[in-house]
């Protein structure tokens, strides 16, 4: 059976709909409980009376408490994690992979207990991080990596193979969840920085930056090394040099940017069309938000 979120406003036009598994399960005829609480004894009654040997829980975005996490005959249930734990336990470890400048990342399937991401590993998948990946792209093909693995530890489980190796609580790292300000581009930090916040945060929700109080999505940007001859956060335009800012080491030079609600461009089809002056200042954050 499948349990999945309750039906929700999804899409441009805020359309109550199923989630995407929920509407895979209708549409194959399986079992489904949509519980607001997953908790609840209802929903527990529910999953019991289906007599499960084994719960798979990916990306549930709910509590599972030790009664439901404990429900099925074999007494847990797995998880397939976005990263080689225990680096990166957490929510958000795919853009915080790139954002620290990871060169390797990958799957851990492991049980589901009360800490977050702390449980004993079956199996680890590693694959490197392309050195131009987004975060939309590194996600995909995780997704893929993902579903291989549970596939594998779910026969190493079946047959009584599997093996549990308990996590090393000294290695840990954490991802905590992504705050929209941290999508803003700074220039007090480096080029090679804000290029990997930029693919950290593309496609969604997309990095930024505000120019005369617009906020303009970087979507795609790389760094150009040398000295800067302009304080950081001036742009650079005109001639025959791309669109440039000057950041506190090197340029960072925008290959797609997109105005609000506007379609993503390329850098110079964007200046074609609405150009960003030369000179003009990139507004800094608020001291309170900037990042080390």
């Amino acid at each position: 059976m499948v349990v999945s979120q309750p039906d929700r406003p999804r899409g441009r036009g805020r359309q109550v709909s199923p989630s995407p598994v929920a509407e895979r399960a209708l549409a194959a005829g399986v079992p489904l409980l949509r519980p607001e609480r997953v908790g609840d004894p209802e929903v527990e009654a529910a999953l019991r009376a289906h007599a499960p040997d084994l719960g798979v829980v990916v990306a549930f975005g709910q509590f599972l408490p030790r009664r439901v996490r404990e429900a099925p005959r074999l007494g847990y249930c797995v998880n397939a994690h976005a990263s080689l734990l225990p680096r990166l336990r957490g929510a958000a470890p795919i853009p915080r992979a790139i954002l620290s400048g990871e060169r390797e990342t990958g799957i851990s399937v492991m049980r589901v207990e009360r800490e977050m991401d702390a449980g004993p590993v079956a199996l680890r998948r590693p694959t490197p991080i392309g050195p131009d990946e987004t975060g939309g792209e590194l996600e995909a093909r995780l997704a893929v990596l993902a579903a291989d693995a549970i596939a594998a530890a779910l026969e190493e489980i079946a047959a009584g193979r599997v093996c549990w190796t308990p996590q090393d609580p000294a290695a840990a790292s954490f991802a905590p969840k992504l705050e929209r300000e941290e999508a803003r581009l700074d220039p007090a930090e480096a080029a090679e920085a804000l290029v990997r916040r930029v693919r950290a945060f593309a496609p969604r929700p997309g990095a930024f930056v505000v120019v005369s109080g617009e906020a303009l999505r970087i979507l795609a940007a790389h760094a150009e090394p040398g000295p800067c001859d302009l304080p950081a956060g001036t742009l650079r335009s005109g001639g025959t040099r791309a669109l440039r800012i000057a950041t506190r080491e090197g340029w960072l030079v925008p290959d797609v940017l997109q105005r609000p609600g506007g379609r993503p461009l390329p850098a110079a089809e964007f200046q074609r069309g609405h150009p960003l002056e030369n000179g003009a200042r990139i507004e800094a954050p608020a001291p309170a938000t900037l990042r080390a």
